[in-house]
């Protein structure tokens, strides 16, 4: 399996999360299954952001990650945007302090709803099409407010060794490259606000060097298109993709190595872009490793000679981890026994959830402590894209809880 995050290592006979013991996490909470987030290590990640970026960069929240309120307001005070992908999202920034000015709704859907709740907000909309540009146009006109309009441009490029891919090739994303002039001349005739590009190409990117080259596409690209229209876009969006390393082998993104790059990028600009603001919008990398899943063990069995720990918890609440969330050959995320925590390894054994499906696999043939029923599972890079990217309502099972610990 992957390694644990080194903000976990050491410590006592259980393990401690933003200081406190699993087990008067789980008394507090009432009971497993429970998430809990450690403000701290995201207070860390927006540090090191800002340490190492040009200080001319704004970082923005991608809330798809972790839409946790108690997290959402804390990373909402410390990052200058929210960049949210749906309605229900945007109200929850909304909500969460963030402001209309900041806030950018993306997403290839948008209701008519969303749309004018969107105008009335003052929020950007990256439109995804000439028909919904269109539609917010005239939003905009029947409620008598300007809208703000940014292009989500699909590139003719995309990240290589990126985890999902958003852009390069036919796509349900944005607005192919090569139309976008055109668009954007519409959008600057109608009276609407023109708010810039927003360039997202793919995430789950761990090479600093395919990273480099994306940004330094997009920066080119931004300022070809911005020639092409006659007019700098007051924002670029140049997406995200900063990967962590969730399995064995792995390597952590050299986030300085991007850094340095993107300076030089950003200073051999287009002229047109020189008035122009840049934008990353991250969301796991800033809150994936700050996240555990806590689930008990409710039994042990033994099949055909192999070790089964049969938790309360499962892929109902983190599917990523049992590798339904778009692995194609499963691999182990960091699991370790919560309770046992300073133990030596001393038997191989399988993990499992408590759902009717042998799908629900949370660790598959990892050595452990033995363990037994009523201690606590620890399911680590749990903080980005778990509970609400989870099929929840499956087979009705107990939801999990959420906490939030650390911070200031």
């Amino acid at each position: 399996m992957g390694a644990i995050p080194a903000d976990f290592a050491g410590g006592g006979d259980v393990l401690t999360i933003g200081g406190r013991p699993v087990d008067a996490l789980v008394a507090e909470a009432g009971s497993t299954p429970l998430f809990v987030y450690d403000l701290e290590l995201v207070a860390r990640r927006i540090a090191r952001f800002r340490a190492a970026m040009p200080s001319e960069l704004k970082l923005h929240y991608a809330m798809k990650a972790n839409p946790y309120p108690e997290l959402l307001k804390y990373i909402a005070k410390r990052v200058d945007g929210l960049d949210v992908a749906s309605g229900r999202e945007m109200l929850a920034a909304l909500g969460a302090g963030g402001q209309g000015a900041t806030i950018s709704i993306a997403g290839p859907g948008k209701r008519a709803a969303e749309l004018s709740a969107a105008i009335e907000a003052g929020v950007t909309i990256n439109v995804e099409s000439e028909g919904e540009a269109q539609r917010a146009i005239a939003i905009g006109e029947q409620l008598g407010l300007r809208p703000r309009l940014a292009v989500r441009v699909n590139p003719d490029f995309e990240i290589r060794g990126s985890g999902m891919r958003m852009g390069g090739g036919a796509k349900p994303f944005g607005v192919d490259a090569e139309r976008v002039p055109d668009l954007v001349r519409r959008i600057i005739a109608s009276g609407a606000e023109w708010r810039g590009f927003h360039i997202y190409v793919g995430s789950q990117a761990l090479s600093a060097e395919a990273l480099i080259d994306a940004q330094r596409a997009t920066i080119e690209l931004a300022g070809s298109l911005a020639e092409t229209i006659g007019a700098p876009p007051p924002l670029v969006n140049l997406g995200g993709g900063f990967g962590i390393p969730y399995f064995a082998g792995e390597q952590p993104l050299d986030v300085e190595q991007v850094a340095k790059a993107l300076a030089a990028a950003l200073e051999g600009r287009s002229a047109m872009l020189r008035s122009s603001e840049f934008a990353i919008e991250l969301g796991r990398w800033l809150v994936g490793e700050c996240g555990v899943y806590l689930t008990t063990i409710v039994d042990r069995k033994v099949s055909h000679g192999k070790i089964f720990l049969v938790t309360d918890g499962g892929m109902h609440h983190q599917l990523a981890a049992s590798g339904n969330f778009g692995q194609v050959v499963r691999r182990n995320y960091p699991v370790a026994i919560a309770t046992r925590w300073n133990e030596p390894a001393s038997e191989e054994a399988s993990i499992v959830g408590c759902l009717c499906t042998p799908l629900d696999r949370l660790a598959d043939d990892v050595m452990i402590p033995m363990a037994e029923v009523g201690d606590v599972v620890a399911v680590f890079m749990a903080g980005a894209y778990g509970l609400t990217a989870s099929p929840q309502a499956f087979l009705d099972q107990h939801p999990a809880l959420e906490m939030a610990v650390g911070g200031d």
